[in-house]
């Protein structure tokens, strides 16, 4: 009897035990489901997701994906000082907050800063969902302090909402015209734009422009907008034309996605010279010292020429002997814009697509050596301002450093076609061989006229000797 006392017992016990784990595992599951479901009034979870950048890959350069003059979100949140003297103050921002309310005042007098409060805490739990980190230490109010200083710093300096009348230029922040000094300038739109932590989504700027002018929301849309237009013409990333063009216009999830959406590879204009199958594995891209080797020429384009729209538009002609590649335009900013292209790309994949890290991994592998940009710089595919191509070459072989990539997935890498024609081609004996003879002979025209004439010369003596024993 005490046996079967003690049994039933523990089976007691099991029975509580496996219904304390169930009651768990569903209170987690309805947790999941009400974060998955709509939120903000309608808005669905933000499809862009601004996540910490992984110490992989920050460690290769980590002053690529830290603010220098602005903090924008709330992974830079409490702003520490000791990182930067110059990062903006607390009081830069207040004055920010104090212009678009004095702008707003003047259409709405009863405006006030309750009524921003309100509007972005409606917006606070839909914000929260576009980052990856639950910010779980921040405090609603100090969430929705962040983003109303932060929304109201950017759009001052971006967008220039004003108070009084449009000829008074002391008001107004124009497009593309710096505000205090244009290293200053610089340095904010560093920040703000190409840095994957320094974000704050999209609609919480719309959402501050509604507020503080009747057209504010579509104003917002249009001055940022055409501000990034203007930057990536300007840095020769892209040909000039819109990001977001009707009937489908995709608003950004936050201002470094503004760009991606910039760079897109074009379609194929030609049909492919081979046919890759799903078997073939492209591994790597060889260096274009070695492309060289094998008779492969690169040709670098500009931007609208033969139809090349951005930096991504990498093409190989219908014989496969010439890969033009848009020109690149290597500048202080160049590698940090790449890499936190390729930190949203890593985390957005399904949203964003991964063409930019397939871009980087292409010219990360092609232009690994001092030789390597040598050669592309003579054929005008690179141009720097560096001190010399090693350091380039460095700069290239560190850029993918930390990334995860499958050359061999179609969806992933647009260039994998191409990178598989060039290797067939490398492969070729005889390619290679003709190749070497066109190095090593036909550059010297003396050379080539010596041969010709030998070969003349070779076949005057056979003619010669077949008639003499004829006759």
């Amino acid at each position: 009897m005490e046996q079967q006392g003690q049994s039933s017992d523990s089976a007691h016990s099991y029975v509580i035990e496996m219904a304390q784990l169930a009651n768990e595992l569903t209170g987690k599951l309805d947790a999941l489901n009400s974060s998955q479901a709509p939120v903000g009034g309608g808005r669905s979870s933000c499809p862009i997701i601004v996540a910490k950048v992984r110490d992989l890959t920050r460690n290769v350069d980590c002053g690529e994906y830290d603010p220098d003059h602005v903090a924008i979100g709330p992974y830079n949140y409490p702003r520490p000082q000791s990182r930067s003297p110059h990062l903006a103050m607390e009081h830069d921002k207040l004055t920010s907050l104090g212009k678009l309310l004095s702008a707003a005042r003047a259409m709405r007098p009863d405006m006030t800063v309750n009524v921003y409060i309100n509007e972005l805490r409606c917006l606070e739990e839909s914000v929260r969902n576009c980052y990856a980190n639950t910010f779980a230490d921040m405090t609603s109010e100090q969430f929705v302090r962040m983003l109303l200083l932060d929304g109201c710093y950017i759009l001052s300096r971006l967008v220039g909402f004003q108070a009084q009348p449009a000829d008074d230029a002391s008001v107004t922040v124009e497009v593309g015209v710096p505000s205090a000094n244009r290293a200053e300038a610089l340095a904010v739109v560093r920040d703000v734009f190409y840095l994957a932590e320094n974000q704050i989504p999209f609609f919480v700027l719309e959402k501050i422009g509604e507020l503080t002018a009747l057209d504010g929301k579509d104003r917002v849309i249009k001055k940022i907008t055409e501000y990034a237009l203007d930057l990536m013409r300007r840095q020769k990333y892209k040909e000039a034309a819109p990001a977001m063009v009707p009937p489908q216009p995709t608003v950004p999830g936050n201002l470094l996605h503004l760009l991606h959406m910039h760079l897109k590879p074009a379609p194929p204009s030609a049909p492919p010279a081979a046919t890759v199958n799903d078997s073939d594995q492209v591994r790597r891209w060889r260096s274009a010292t070695e492309y060289s080797f094998a008779g492969v020429k690169f040709k670098g384009r500009a931007m609208n020429e033969k139809g090349m729209r951005s930096i991504l538009d990498v093409k190989l002609n219908r014989g496969g002997s010439t890969l033009e590649v848009p020109r690149l335009d290597i500048d202080s900013e160049t590698w940090r814009l790449l890499r936190n292209l390729m930190e949203l790309e890593q985390r957005n994949r399904e949203a964003v697509g991964s063409h930019v890290t397939a871009y980087c991994v292409f010219m990360s592998q092609v232009a690994c050596t001092t030789k390597d940009v040598e050669l592309l710089s003579k054929r005008d595919v690179i141009v720097h301002g560096h001190g010399n191509n090693d350091e380039v070459a460095k700069c290239f072989a560190d850029l993918c450093k930390g990334i995860q990539f499958d050359p061999d997935d179609p969806e992933c890498n647009y260039l994998r076609e191409t990178c598989w024609i060039l290797e067939k081609r490398s492969r070729s004996s005889s390619r290679r061989w003709m190749a070497w003879l066109r190095r090593k002979y036909f550059r010297n025209p003396w050379l080539v006229i010596g041969l010709l004439a030998a070969v003349v010369g070779l076949a005057c003596e056979v003619v010669q000797a077949v008639y003499s024993v004829l006759s």
